[in-house]
């Protein structure tokens, strides 16, 4: 059986970052990479996921022509998560909506370290609408935009773990979560800073969708 990770945005380089993550998370599982070539470079806000939306539905109704067994939307934003849900005929999960029920089925709260502040909003309103509001301690902005996390990630990477840093030491949460597809390489070096667990929605997906 096959499974897939259909990157939203088209940097192919993302795309082949996450794929290295979701098949060492899960050895064995048969894992392919798609990266949605007619979508935006990063998907950064609403207008972005918009324009990412209709050839990204337009992959995930080949992944269903090809038999996939699942299917998983590596943007943190959950894009266009509902009408892929709606059209296929095998399980589709968000790489957000993963991280937060791995935190959950846990009993754990959490804050969530996302890129920019344009997408701050778009989790709050995920987050409520999976169920998750009362978990939820903040949705904090790193300011790093996506792009960053491959053209310089040094500096994105102290970024993302000062954010980090203050979520731990402020928002009385029992976990944080990395709100980017772009941050699932940081996430053992993260883990190995901080004391508190670190939540990657890409390995949290890939471990998921195999059950399902």
């Amino acid at each position: 059986m096959a499974y897939l990770i259909i990157n939203p945005n088209s940097t192919a380089a993302m795309t082949e970052a996450m794929l290295e993550v979701a098949r060492a998370s899960v050895p064995g599982l048969t894992l392919e990479g798609w990266t949605n070539a007619d979508g935006p470079p990063a998907i950064q806000g609403h207008a972005d996921g918009l324009k990412a939306a209709p050839p990204l539905l337009g992959l995930i109704d080949k992944a269903n022509a090809e038999g996939f067994e699942g299917i998983i939307i590596a943007c943190f934003d959950d894009t266009a998560l509902a009408e892929a849900q709606a059209r296929s005929k095998v399980p589709v999960i968000g790489i957000g909506q993963a991280a937060y029920h791995a935190a959950a089925l846990r009993g754990w709260s959490f804050s969530v370290v996302t890129t920019l502040a344009v997408s701050v909003p778009i989790l709050e309103e995920n987050i409520i609408r999976y169920g998750f509001e009362d978990l939820l301690g903040k949705v904090r902005a790193s300011d790093v935009p996506v792009l960053a996390l491959e053209e310089d990630p040094e500096a994105a990477t102290e970024a993302v773990a000062a954010e980090t840093a203050r979520a731990m030491a402020g928002d009385a949460v029992d976990c944080v979560i990395l709100g980017c597809a772009g941050m699932a390489k940081l996430t053992a070096h993260l883990r190995a800073r901080f004391d508190k667990p670190v939540i990657d929605g890409v390995e949290s997906a890939a471990r998921l969708i195999s059950v399902l």
